[in-house]
């Protein structure tokens, strides 16, 4: 073989076998000689791979951990298993699963070719995961547009749906994605609204990045920060929920938002930034015969989840 680029990245795709490889099988594999083994061995290392060598007669080298994350080489089937991978984590809003791997998938899913991408598509539309139920999914494909909107920085155009169901087409100048547990927030600046915003992405659909560049701007806070405040105002709402049980028979988390009724039941009623669904399904949980009072969409929540359970114990 005697183009130097595509030996390199065949000798780096053989090493990043977790083997040992002696110098005379690669030198065989390659069909080349044993010296130029160790120049390509000496090329690799200046580039940052951290080549390790045996000593011995043969003679031995294998990719070690180095103080950097070199770039790696990747089959088929291990870009589409990492693509998979990331994309059910990201939709899923998976909590652990940072900004960074919606990054990581950006810049994997920019460099699959068109038979690989429609592989990973397939295989995720074939398949579902098991997951807490604690929020709604996310269309990993929005993620990716986003991330890579922000690294750009490219303005970002998509259509928008409100918690009041009111929707909107938005064109914005997107700073961060930030993951607060089961859901996914786009902090940007809003242009038609000349402020800053934070928009839920599992409400997003058709999101694109227009091509136009643009100077990011200071946001008054870091975005993780902005995203809290946001869920202390708009994202709360009023919960009003009584119980047919004493107060002292009430979870902690709810016995301190509680009061006893003169009937010997208790009411609660709080603000609550949670999904309805998981409020409904943690409410369920207590074991105690309880009554939704508001909001509607709680109550429905509560309705859908009692109707799921009841289909579940059908015969």
């Amino acid at each position: 073989m005697t183009d130097t680029p595509a030996r390199l990245l065949s000798l780096l795709s053989l090493l990043q076998t977790p083997r040992e490889w002696p110098g005379s099988e690669l030198a065989e594999r390659l069909r080349v000689s044993a010296r130029t083994i160790r120049r390509d061995i000496d090329r690799l290392r200046d580039l940052g791979y951290p080549v390790e060598a045996t000593l011995g007669a043969e003679g031995g080298y294998r990719l070690v951990a180095g103080a950097a994350m070199p770039p790696l080489l990747l089959d088929d089937e291990e870009a589409v298993a990492i693509a998979v991978g990331l994309r059910a984590g990201a939709g899923h809003a998976i909590e652990g699963v940072e900004e960074a791997s919606v990054r990581a998938l950006a810049k994997l899913e920019q460099v699959l070719p068109g038979r690989l991408r429609h592989r990973v598509g397939a295989l995720q539309s074939a398949t579902v995961a098991l997951t807490r139920g604690d929020g709604p999914s996310v269309d990993p494909r929005t993620l990716t547009v986003m991330a890579s909107a922000v690294a750009g920085p490219e303005r970002l155009r998509f259509a928008y749906r409100a918690r009041d169901g009111v929707e909107s087409r938005r064109l914005v100048e997107p700073y961060r994605l930030v993951s607060a547990g089961s859901r996914w927030y786009l902090v940007a600046y809003d242009l038609e609204r000349e402020d800053w915003r934070t928009f839920r992405v599992d409400r997003v659909a058709d999101a694109f990045a227009t091509g136009a560049r643009f100077v990011a701007r200071e946001l008054p806070v870091d975005a993780v920060t902005f995203v809290r405040r946001g869920l202390r105002g708009g994202d709360r709402y009023p919960v009003d929920v009584s119980f047919a049980a004493a107060l002292a028979e009430l979870p902690g988390w709810l016995r301190e938002e509680a009061v006893a009724e003169p009937g010997g039941g208790a009411r609660a009623r709080f603000d609550s930034g949670e999904a309805p669904e998981w409020l409904a399904a943690r409410l369920a949980l207590t074991g105690l015969p309880f009554t939704v009072h508001g909001p509607d969409f709680l109550t429905a929540a509560a309705r859908a989840l009692a109707a799921r359970l009841t289909s579940a114990a059908a015969p």
